[in-house]
C-alpha cells in the first residue's frame, strides 16, 4: 500500500533508531555513536555504528547502511509497507486505511475469516494432542525424540479419531460450514455430511512468514493412506509460494537456508539448533519458492533424501536455484536417508561438519552424471567428457566458466585445452555461451572514471552531513544537478532543499526510496570515509579538490550530450564558466567546525 510522505516521515521520526536497534542488538555508547557487532554478518569486533544525530546506521565491516526503515526491512526481511506498519504500531501512529470496493472488502473479510478458522483449528489440534485422546499422537512424537518445547514451538497437534470432532468444535465457535470447507478443513460426504479429512493424524500447522496459520499437514497414525495429507489450496494457502518453517528460518542469521523434503526433517533440525531449515509443502520445490528464498539468502543448502528420488529432486532443485540467481550446495546424508535419521544417529556436531563440507552443486551434478558412464570404456569416457562440456556452457560469465572448466579438468584428469575446445565447439553450435577469451594478464582494472566521479559525489555529501555549516560555503558552487548519479542527485535535491530551509534531517531522505537495495545505496552517500586531515589548509584543499571533481564531471556529462540535446549547449557554456571560476576560488573553512 502507498502511504503519503508525511505519514512515512511521522512514523520514522517517532521511532528513534537507537531505541529500535537496541531492541534487536546490544548497543554500547562510544563517542557520538552507539556500537555493536553487526547483526547482518559475523564479526568479533564491533563495527556496526548507530548515529542518534543522523538517525542512521552504518556497518564499517559489510557496508550496510540506512535509516530505521532500512534496518527493520533487512532484519525482519520486511517490505517497505510492512516495515511502516510495524513501526507505526510501535509508535502508536494510526495509518490511513485503504479504501476498498465492496468486492474487495468482501474478499479481504473472507481472507480474514479463513485465517481465524485456521487459527481456531490449530488450537483444537494443539489441545487434542495434550489430552487423553491425543496419547497416540503424543507418544508417536516422543518416539521421534521431539521435546515438549519443540512441539510447542511448532504448534504440533493431533486431529482426534473422528473427522466430526473438529467440525463440531468449529461450529460451536461460530464458523459456518461453507467457511470450514473453504479453509480446506472439511469436505461434504453424502453418507456422513460435513466431516474433516484430518482424523487420526499428527497435525503440523503451516504458517506464513508472519507466523499466521494458513494450512495444515497431517501424518497418519498407523498404516493408513495417504501417509501425509496436506490442506488443499485456498485463498490464503498457496503451496507453491510458501515454505514450512520459513517463519522461523527468515531470522536465523546463519548466512544460508537449508532446504529439506519433509516436516519432520525441518523440526528435527530446528530442535538441534539449525533454525535455518525449511521444507516445501508436499510438492516438488518450485520456482516461486526459490524466489521467496531469494528475499532471505543467497545461499541454499540442499538436505534431500540420499535415495534415488532424493538425488533426482536435488538435481531438479539445483537448476531452479541457479535460474533464481541462488548459490546451491548439497549436504551428504549418507549413510542415512534424511536429516532426521542423521541427527538421531550422529548428532548436531556431525551434521555441522556435513554443512561445512557441502558439495558444490555443479560438482554434484557432474558426479551424478559420471555414474551413468563406464569410465573404463574409452568411448563411454569420451561421452562423459562431452556431457561435461555441454554443462559448462550453462555459465554465461566467462570468468566463472573458465574457473569451473579448470577445476573440472583437474578433478577428472582431462586436458584443460582439450576440454576448452570441446566447450567452444558446443558453445558455438548451440549459442549457449560466447567463446572464451583467456585473460591477457593478471592485472586488475583500476577504478573507472565513472566510479571516481561517484566517489567524489559521495565524499561531498558525507562531508556536508557531517558538518552542516559547510553547506553555506559551497552552495554557490554546486547544485543538485551536478550529481550525475540518479540516486545521488535525488539525495542532493532533498538535502540541499532542507538545508536552505534550515532543516537537518538526512534520515528522512532514505525513506524517499522504498526498496532495501536503493535505500542502502542512498545511505552510502552519508557514510563515505572522509580523508583524515589535520590542518585547516589540508581541509580547504581537499574540499576544493572534491568540489572541482564534482563540477568537472558535471560539465563533462553535459558536454557529452551536445550532439543530441540542444539545451545542453547553454548548460555546457554555463558549466565551463562555473568550473573556471571554482578553479581559482579559495573557500575558507576558518569558521566551520
Amino acid at each position: 500500500m502507498f502511504y503519503p510522505d508525511e505519514i512515512v516521515e511521522e512514523v520514522r521520526a517517532r521511532n528513534d533508531i537507537v531505541d529500535v536497534v537496541s531492541g534487536y542488538v546490544k548497543l554500547q555508547k562510544k563517542g557520538g555513536n552507539h556500537w555493536a557487532c553487526c547483526p547482518f554478518h559475523n564479526e568479533d569486533t564491533p563495527s556496526f555504528a548507530v548515529s542518534g544525530s543522523k538517525q542512521m546506521f552504518h556497518c564499517f565491516g559489510c557496508g550496510v547502511s540506512g535509516n530505521v526503515y532500512t534496518f527493520v526491512m533487512k532484519y525482519e526481511n520486511f517490505t517497505f509497507p510492512e516495515a511502516i506498519k510495524l513501526l507505526a504500531e510501535r509508535a502508536g501512529v494510526k495509518l490511513p486505511e485503504m479504501e476498498y470496493t465492496e468486492e474487495q472488502k468482501q474478499k479481504a473479510n473472507h481472507r480474514t475469516r479463513l485465517m481465524e478458522v485456521n487459527k481456531e483449528a490449530a488450537t483444537f489440534f494443539y489441545y487434542q494432542l495434550r489430552s487423553p485422546k491425543g496419547t497416540v499422537g503424543y507418544e508417536y512424537l516422543k518416539k521421534r525424540q521431539l521435546s515438549d518445547e519443540t512441539m510447542k514451538k511448532f504448534g504440533l497437534g493431533y486431529s482426534g479419531k473422528s473427522g466430526r470432532d473438529l467440525v463440531a468444535y468449529l461450529r460451536q465457535k461460530g464458523f459456518e460450514d461453507k467457511l470450514i470447507c473453504d479453509a480446506g478443513l472439511a469436505v461434504v460426504s453424502e453418507r456422513s455430511g460435513l466431516v474433516s479429512q484430518f482424523w487420526n493424524r499428527v497435525m503440523f500447522p503451516i504458517q506464513d512468514i508472519n507466523g499466521k496459520v494458513i494450512g495444515f499437514g497431517g501424518r497418519v497414525m498407523g498404516d493408513g493412506e495417504p501417509k501425509y495429507l496436506n490442506s488443499p489450496e485456498t485463498d490464503v494457502f498457496d503451496k507453491r509460494r510458501n515454505l514450512f518453517g520459513l517463519n522461523f528460518a527468515r531470522t536465523a542469521r546463519t548466512g544460508n537456508i537449508i532446504l529439506c523434503e519433509g516436516y519432520m526433517d525441518v523440526i528435527a533440525m530446528h530442535q538441534a539448533g539449525f533454525t535455518q531449515a525449511v521444507a516445501s509443502l508436499g510438492t516438488a520445490f518450485t520456482v516461486e519458492q526459490a524466489k521467496l528464498l531469494r528475499r532471505y539468502t543467497d545461499n541454499v543448502l540442499l538436505a534431500y533424501d540420499s535415495d534415488g528420488a532424493g538425488v533426482k529432486a536435488a538435481l531438479r532443485g539445483i537448476g531452479i536455484l541457479r535460474d533464481a540467481g541462488l548459490t546451491g550446495k548439497v549436504i551428504d546424508m549418507k549413510p542415512y536417508k534424511d536429516p532426521d535419521e542423521f541427527m538421531k544417529a550422529l548428532g548436531k556436531d556431525a551434521f555441522q561438519e556435513r554443512i561445512d563440507r557441502a558439495e558444490n552443486s555443479f560438482f554434484f551434478e557432474v558426479r551424478i552424471l559420471q555414474g551413468q558412464f563406464n569410465m573404463n570404456d574409452p568411448e563411454e569416457k569420451t561421452k562423459f567428457h562431452r556431457e561435461i562440456a555441454k554443462k559448462l556452457c550453462q555459465f554465461s560469465e566467462e570468468v566463472e566458466r573458465d574457473n569451473y572448466l579448470q577445476a573440472v579438468a583437474e578433478k577428472y584428469f582431462i586436458g584443460v585445452e582439450n576440454l576448452r575446445k570441446l566447450v567452444l565447439t558446443y558453445a558455438v553450435q548451440t549459442g549457449d555461451a560466447r567463446p572464451m577469451e583467456r585473460p591477457k594478464s593478471g592485472i586488475q582494472r583500476k577504478n573507472t572514471a565513472e566510479e571516481n566521479a561517484k566517489k567524489a559525489q559521495r565524499l561531498l555529501l558525507t562531508w556536508i552531513t557531517d558538518e552542516p555549516a559547510l553547506f553555506a560555503k559551497i552552495k554557490k558552487f554546486v547544485t543538485a544537478d551536478d550529481f550525475t548519479d540518479e540516486i545521488y542527485r535525488i539525495v542532493a535535491e532533498k538535502l540541499f532543499r532542507d538545508m536552505e530551509a534550515g532543516i537537518y534531517n538526512p534520515a528522512s531522505i532514505i525513506s524517499t526510496f522504498e526498496d532495501e537495495e536503493t535505500q542502502r545505496a542512498a545511505a552510502e552517500v552519508f557514510h563515505t570515509t572522509l580523508p583524515k586531515l589535520d590542518s585547516r589548509q589540508e581541509r580547504e584543499k581537499a574540499l576544493h579538490d572534491i568540489l572541482l571533481a564534482v563540477k568537472k564531471n558535471s560539465y563533462e556529462a553535459v558536454s557529452a550530450r551536445l550532439g543530441s540535446d540542444v539545451s545542453a549547449l547553454t548548460q555546457a557554456i554555463e558549466g565551463k564558466k562555473a568550473l573556471e571560476e571554482l578553479a581559482k576560488t579559495h573557500i575558507s573553512l576558518a569558521d566551520v567546525k
